[in-house]
């Protein structure tokens, strides 16, 4: 989970956050779509301010459901379960549970100085659809609840 600021939010600063979202998100799709294909270092500014907001946004849902304002999402609680039942899972190994298949994947969360290697990586548990495919859907709301797992970082945040 995000960690928790030392205010606890409240349900406006949600709201707010999620009308600040919608055009930056529009914005950040397009400039996405338009450096597809290039390599090296890319200049993203809109890409940067929408994932700075929705890194607040999700500390804003933490500290909610922290406070028992919001509840938990099946996402956060099977994953908890998940977590608990299998500890050394490897990468891309697939479980059962409830009657449903689950991907565990790795990201690359922290690399070195150097950028050469992974320091610390994020686990994240994905719900596979029968057809092998992963779900969308909850791949979005993990996007939403964790967005620090899909930035690499060389530095400690």
């Amino acid at each position: 989970m995000p960690k928790l600021t030392d205010n606890p939010a409240v349900l406006s600063e949600l709201s707010d956050i999620n009308n600040e979202l919608k055009p930056l998100k529009e914005i950040a799709d397009r400039e996405l779509a338009s450096i597809s294909g290039l390599t090296g270092v890319v200049y993203t500014p809109h890409l940067d301010a929408y994932m700075i907001k929705c890194i607040k946004k999700a500390e804003i849902l933490s500290s909610l459901k922290a406070q028992n304002i919001l509840p938990l999402s099946d996402v956060e609680i099977i994953s908890a379960a998940l977590d608990k039942l299998y500890k050394s899972t490897r990468n891309n190994a697939v479980v059962e549970y409830e009657d449903a298949n689950y991907i565990r994947r790795f990201l690359p969360l922290k690399l070195t100085k150097s950028g050469k290697n992974v320091q610390r990586w994020a686990k994240i548990w994905l719900l596979q659809l029968p057809n092998g495919d992963i779900d969308p859907h909850w791949e979005s709301i993990v996007r939403e609840i964790w967005p620090r797992y899909f930035l690499i970082r060389t530095i400690n945040f």
